[in-house]
């Protein structure tokens, strides 16, 4: 599936796009992981949550449970807050 990948994140892609596998959510993000080490981590927490500046939209509906279904046609966009003074 093709996943839109927000500048913040793009040290570990070197692109603005990659393609991740999975049949949920979390599958997609162990996924682009495996494909890019750290990159989950930045984007889920120690417990397992989605970190609070980071949303996921699928076919720009935003995902809120990383058990989340997913096809392989899907489009996934990550989208990093700023935030700042």
């Amino acid at each position: 599936m093709k996943v839109l990948i927000p500048s913040a994140l793009r040290s570990y892609t070197e692109a603005a796009q990659a393609e991740a596998d999975g049949a949920t959510l979390a599958a997609v993000l162990a996924d682009l992981d495996r494909l890019y080490p750290g990159i989950r981590f930045r984007m889920i927490d120690e417990q397992n949550r989605m970190r609070a500046h980071i949303r996921f939209f699928v076919n720009g509906t935003q995902a809120r449970d990383l058990a989340q279904p997913l096809r392989p046609t899907d489009e996934l966009v990550i989208v990093q807050a700023l935030s700042g003074g």
